[in-house]
């Protein structure tokens, strides 16, 4: 059974880092699911996007204590890929940003 990629990656982050290694590295940053793996992620990003995948990098980013007057809650845990695609290969979602 083929997973369903678009629920795999969550989001595109678009930051000034994010520009930055656009720019200097050819990577782009994206949200994904918790549960998936550098191989899954890989896999996803060449189907969606049709571009050849060099590298993907994967992190855990904590989720942080917020307070709002008296009351205090935290931000959920969450999952960022960094994509490395092949040179000369783009993303034309990110071209216009």
């Amino acid at each position: 059974m083929k997973q369903d990629y678009r629920k795999l990656i969550k989001l595109s982050l678009i930051t000034e880092r994010a520009s930055l290694l656009r720019e200097l590295n050819n990577e782009y940053v994206f949200e994904v699911d918790k549960t998936a793996n550098k191989l899954t992620i890989k896999a996803a990003v060449e189907d969606l996007f049709k571009v050849k995948v060099v590298d993907v990098r994967t992190m855990v980013m904590p989720g942080k204590t917020r307070r709002m007057g008296r009351n205090e809650g935290k931000s959920s845990t969450w999952k960022k890929a960094i994509v490395r695609l092949k040179q000369g290969e783009s993303i034309a979602m990110f071209d216009n940003v």
